[in-house]
């Protein structure tokens, strides 16, 4: 039982009304990803760029003093000697050789710097999903959760990888290129000042637009593939109900809107490094103009050579320029993928403050004593303050007090729940859908926490113990089964993952899955793909059955576990599940009356009230709900 909100997306970033700032601390914590282990590496990238930098620029101050000293004096004269000349460009070609080498050396190590920090994250990012309570995945959809993993992970591996090393590089060849022009010309400078001013402005108007839509365009990719995963699950529901024109008219709703953010995101984005180059080539045009009068004016002692190597080195200026106002888009969208992957890693964790834990246990002159082996006897080990330790016996009593429960403190959906299962009893639940059943059972695995009341398990209140082993202590079978890609032996295994192949034959047998098993291509060891999507759905549910059955719980949960289960199949399958619940407390939700008629005790709910207990004969006598459900249908809706 999901909140009604289960469909929201609330883990998504609200759209940034006006210019976008970049988080600080995301920009800082990112930072610490790609400096954490690749310190060494970082210093190599830093040299490089600071050689390749230095290399453009010797290249460009290189024209001047190629004009004027080794061309220049060589006109006119009868028998040049253009030894002096050779030796010079041969020395520029080893720069520049230099120069090439430094640039695909940086780039080849951050690429690998690049796949390792996202590596981290995603290690990271997956340890942390796996420490989330349910109600995190009850309130946001899986698409938008595995957008983050693929499409903002993706951004990330763009800034790393390209947008940072070209950013540092520019910024490094900027300051090398102003240095190099304020002494070859400081009139030319101030030219050049002036041009950069208007640049940076257009810049800051342009950039400014583009990261508002690229953050709204990472938003709406979240939207859009949480609708599409969630179409893809439901594609029969959507076939049935001839869903299909409705489903593409949310989806183009969906799609619009990305459209449209990506569109104003490239649009800017694009129109930013045409203006930027026309800027520069205008600058150009002026700096030659202004420089040639200079020349021949002999002002400021500007020589051809001058013009020329300037000339060069405001190309080389202006063309960083416009990389960094290119790449601030690269880094702004990044930003905001960083921003939603962190968003997710600093959700609040499932707490647990549980201390008494689930051990293996064999009787030693009468008293419990801890194993490391599986006796078929469990107990629950008791710490106390005083360094002492206490075992009691896992029997598998299950009691409720007073129970409130609400998914959010403004709906309660379970009111004064007071409930008892002795052990070995199987205690089922009836009612309409939404009464309450599965909320019931998804407290006594505490996937989520009570509003009000206790709930003890072999006297101990659950709270108290460890929620690995409390969950340990229980086996569910769910209405919805899910399988996963490996063989049948490995899905069945899932449920003791130290389970021997025998031991999973005989869980086989116990839920009768055995005889369809070893009719399939390669029996046991037939890889299912896809949740199992070549199996029907009462022979998925089987192997859910299976899986628990070789866990060997002492209590077990079945949530609608025969529900897709023909009847002639229900049948065979009963008995397994009724040789399976022998001797273990048992919770048991049923639509089909038929199936709950020898339970021990059955609760009928409505509305999260316990309005009817008894045995099945008992409740008939009354007359009441369960009666009226009973005799006038088999199946509750």
């Amino acid at each position: 039982m999901k909140p009604n909100n289960a469909r929201d997306i609330k883990g998504s970033p609200p759209p940034f009304p006006g210019k976008p700032k970049a988080n600080k601390k995301t920009i800082k914590r990112l930072l610490g990803y790609v400096s954490g282990s690749h310190k060494l590496e970082l210093a190599v990238i830093i040299v490089c760029i600071l050689v390749s930098a230095f290399a453009g620029v010797a290249g460009s101050v290189f024209i001047g003093t190629l004009i004027d000293d080794y061309i220049t004096p060589l006109v006119g004269i009868a028998n040049p000697s253009f030894m002096p000349l050779f030796r010079m460009i041969m020395i520029m070609a080893v720069v520049y050789i230099v120069g090439v080498f430094s640039t695909w050396f940086y780039n080849f190590l951050m690429v690998g710097i690049a796949q390792g920090v996202l590596k981290k994250i995603r290690d990271e990012l997956f340890a942390h999903m796996q420490r989330l309570p349910i109600k995190y995945f009850d309130t946001h959809s899986n698409g938008d959760i595995m957008s983050r993993y693929t499409n903002d992970t993706d951004t990330l591996r763009q800034m790393i990888a390209q947008s940072l090393p070209q950013l540092f590089s520019s910024v490094v060849s900027i300051v090398f290129v102003f240095v190099a022009m304020v002494t070859t010309s400081i009139y030319l400078t101030i030219i050049v000042i002036l041009s950069l001013i208007l640049m940076l402005y257009c810049t800051g108007k342009i950039a400014g637009k583009s990261g508002h839509y690229f953050l709204k365009q990472q938003e709406s990719i979240g939207k859009t593939n949480g609708f599409i995963e969630e179409m893809i699950e439901g594609q029969k529901v959507v076939k049935v109900f001839c869903h299909e024109e409705e489903a593409k008219i949310d989806f183009d709703k969906l799609n619009d809107e990305l459209c449209e953010n990506a569109t104003q995101a490239n649009r800017f984005a694009n129109i930013l490094m045409p203006i930027m180059g026309n800027m520069g080539h205008l600058q150009y045009v002026l700096l030659a103009i202004v420089g040639g009068a200079f020349a021949v004016t002999g002002f400021g002692g500007v020589t051809l050579g001058a013009i020329a190597s300037f000339l060069q080195l405001s190309k080389s200026f202006t063309m960083p320029i416009s990389q960094v106002s290119q790449q601030l888009n690269s880094v702004i969208m990044a930003l905001a993928g960083a921003e939603r992957i962190f968003d997710l890693m600093d959700e609040t964790v499932e707490e647990d403050q549980g201390y008494v834990t689930l051990v293996n246990a064999k009787e030693e002159d009468g008293e419990l004593r801890e194993c490391k082996e599986r006796t078929g006897i469990w107990a629950w080990k008791h710490p106390h303050e005083d360094g002492t330790v206490t075992y009691t016996q896992v029997m598998g009593d299950v009691r409720f007090f007073d129970v409130d429960f609400g998914y959010n403190e403004e709906k309660i959906v379970l009111h004064n729940v007071t409930l008892y299962a002795k052990p070995g009893q199987k205690i089922a639940f009836v009612g309409a859908t939404g009464a309450g059943k599965t909320t019931i059972t998804n407290l006594i695995n505490r996937f989520y926490d009570l509003a009000d009341g206790k709930i003890r398990y072999d006297g101990i209140n659950i709270n108290k113990i460890k929620k690995d082993d409390l969950r340990r202590s229980l086996g569910i079978v769910l209405q919805d089964t899910h399988l996963f890609t490996g063989t049948v032996l490995e899905n069945i295994r899932y449920g003791k993952l130290d389970a021997t192949d025998e031991e999973i034959y005989a869980a086989a047998k116990r839920a009768n899955a055995h005889a369809f098993i070893s009719m399939l291509p390669q029996g046991y060891h037939t890889v299912l793909e896809g949740d199992g999507s070549g199996l029907s759905q009462g022979q998925r549910q089987l192997l859910a059955i299976a899986r628990a059955a070789v866990a060997d719980p002492p209590v077990m949960i079945l949530d609608e576990a025969t529900s897709s289960i023909d009847t002639r199949t229900e049948a065979i399958v009963q008995k397994g599940m009724d040789a399976l619940m022998h001797g273990r407390t048992v919770f048991v939700i049923a639509h089909r009356l038929s199936t709950v008629q020898n339970a021990d005790s059955i609760m009928v709910l409505e509305q999260g009230h316990i309005i009817e207990r008894g045995t099945h004969e008992e409740l008939i006598e009354q007359r009441g709900k369960y009666y009226q459900l009973y005799t006038g249908a088999f199946e509750l809706s």
